[in-house]
């Protein structure tokens, strides 16, 4: 049983919950309590709270989770009819492997399950226990980040600021694709940024989202686990105050950001890293979090296709490439065909790839979608 690792909810919170509306969160959340399991029969999202923030060098041994749960239990829901549970907090272990061990097993349970694991940690080294997760899946990851930089750096520990190498060279190798949301070119080496271009990885400057964030709903579309950097808002919104970020996403961006991986068919898990437990913070990863379930909500489960009846297939001619394009009559969201070689034995020879309206009317003009040319290289 997952919860022989698992801390319960404190029995604060549960005093703090008999004292809310019948209409907020904190009355429509089934908690994992010292006298109670719930039953995950019928939950869609499990929140698990990790104070293991030594991969940041952070001391934070006595926090515990108890003013973010009050900020995001006061909440009101939407319209949304999905249960949730909090499974309570992930006992920190001995050595930051042990803390790591225990969460890839609760990942792994929960996605066996089909339940989104939303982790509110901790350092971002955490990420990699949620990506080891898949280990058991059988199948290739797509890793998002939204940070305001690359967590290359040299260091043969696994840090905060350096699990991307382990999981890119680490065995077994899952990882297909690593999209970087919201980076910041001051933060970013450029040696950092030639090896991502040339592994065919994605990446979204903070500028060019802030001027149109839609432009990475195809990312989002095609990700099975998002991890949150707090650092990549700025302290003037995210509340951060120990240390400062004048730039970076404001709030109703990285809102809309958390509602697109919410909305997101394939999604899988979801994680918030890199608090500095600041109380200022707390509200506004309360919110992250509620954006994200929000977006859950609403997904219109289109991908993969069952009924290709409900699309428009589109054929189109580009540099001598014959690229196929689909869009849904019902969201008019669109994919394009890809076709991979076999040496991804874990991915089927065709699949479809989330694009945009500009990919297609790209294409019409003649111009092959850099988003195409990517997964076509990493094919051979």
């Amino acid at each position: 049983m997952i919860f022989e690792y698992l801390q319960p909810v404190s029995e604060e919170i549960q005093e703090f919950t008999t004292q809310l509306s019948n209409q907020t969160l904190g009355k429509k959340i089934v908690m994992h309590t010292a006298t109670d399991y719930p039953n995950l029969e019928n939950i869609s999202i499990a929140l698990i709270c990790v104070n293991e923030n030594r991969g940041a060098n952070l001391n934070n041994e006595s926090y515990d989770f108890t003013n973010f749960r009050k900020a995001f239990y006061r909440l009101f829901p939407g319209n949304w009819n999905k249960g949730i549970a909090d499974l309570g907090d992930v006992l920190v272990g001995n050595e930051t492997s042990d803390t790591y061990f225990v969460l890839k097993t609760i990942c792994a349970s929960l996605i066996k399950q089909k339940i989104i694991p939303l982790v509110v940690g901790g350092s971002q080294d955490l990420t990699y226990a949620m990506y080891r997760a898949f280990d058991q899946l059988d199948q290739m990851v797509n890793l998002v980040a939204i940070d305001n930089k690359f967590d290359f750096a040299k260091d043969e520990k696994l840090e905060s600021d350096s699990y991307l190498s382990r999981i890119i060279v680490e065995e077994p190798t899952n990882l297909y694709n690593f999209c970087s949301i919201g980076y910041q070119t001051y933060y970013t080496s450029q040696e950092e940024i030639d090896l991502i271009e040339k592994l065919y990885f994605d990446t979204y400057r903070l500028g060019e989202i802030s001027k149109n964030p839609a432009i990475v709903e195809p990312i989002f579309r095609d990700a099975d686990i998002i991890s949150l950097d707090l650092k990549s808002i700025k302290s003037s919104d995210s509340g951060n105050t120990t240390e400062f970020y004048p730039n970076g996403f404001d709030g109703r961006e990285i809102c809309t950001l958390a509602r697109y991986a919410g909305i997101s068919d394939k999604v899988s898990a979801f994680g918030i890293f890199n608090q500095f437990f600041n109380a200022n913070e707390n509200e506004i990863i309360a919110q992250i979090v509620w954006y994200f379930i929000e977006g859950f909500h609403l997904r219109s489960y289109e991908y993969p296709f069952e009924d290709k009846t409900n699309y428009n297939r589109y054929i189109v001619l580009a540099e001598e490439e014959e690229l196929v394009f689909y869009k849904s009559n019902r969201s008019e969201r669109w994919w394009m065909e890809i076709n991979y070689n076999t040496i991804y034995n874990k991915t089927v020879k065709k699949t479809l790839l989330p694009c945009t309206n500009d990919d297609y009317v790209a294409a019409c003009n003649a111009e092959i979608p850099e988003r195409w040319w990517k997964a076509h290289r990493k094919s051979y």
